[in-house]
């Protein structure tokens, strides 16, 4: 695979450049599950971080052009689901490959809900249950703040995402 090399007086193309060098981060996959009942969505990323463990803090980018948005602002949670190695065809389907939406992204797999009603799941590596606290919106996107209200930690090898493909880790 050859990647074009801009240099570093050609910003013609921020975005595109963007883009390119964050190819180069491997991440791992998590799905944002928010909602209820046949108001429920979500979304794949690889976006989902700790902020703080004093209180136990989470921060998860979206888009605000995402189905999932509106859903967050509504119930004002949501989880986030580390997947693992085996769970490839979860992070598609949320990715909304196929054009799959809403409710539908659930299909194909188990799952349950801890403290804020919000989807965990079952089998997910780990799943951090999260009350929205703060929503920054910031060009195209918001970073959505949740105080962790449950954690559900199964273990296993996480499912990566680089370089336009999934993976998993292998240990040293």
């Amino acid at each position: 695979m050859t990647i074009a090399v801009r240099s570093p007086l050609d910003f013609t193309d921020h975005a595109q450049s963007l883009r390119d060098a964050m190819r180069h981060v491997a991440g791992g996959v998590s799905v944002i599950t928010a909602g209820v009942g046949q108001d429920r969505t979500g979304l794949t990323v690889t976006s989902a971080i700790s902020l703080s463990l004093d209180p136990p803090t989470m921060i998860v980018c979206v888009n605000r052009g995402a189905s999932s948005w509106p859903v967050i602002q509504k119930h004002r949670h949501f989880c986030v689901n580390i997947l693992g190695h085996a769970h490839r065809e979860v992070a598609e389907r949320f990715a909304g490959r196929d054009g799959i939406k809403g409710p539908e992204r659930y299909a194909g797999a188990s799952w349950t809900t801890l403290a804020t009603q919000a989807s965990v799941l079952d089998g997910a590596i780990a799943a951090i249950d999260c009350a929205v606290e703060e929503f920054i919106e910031r060009h195209s996107h918001a970073i959505v703040i949740g105080e962790v209200k449950a954690v559900r930690v199964n273990g296993g090898e996480p499912l990566v995402y680089g370089h336009g493909r999934y993976g998993s880790f292998a240990s040293a």
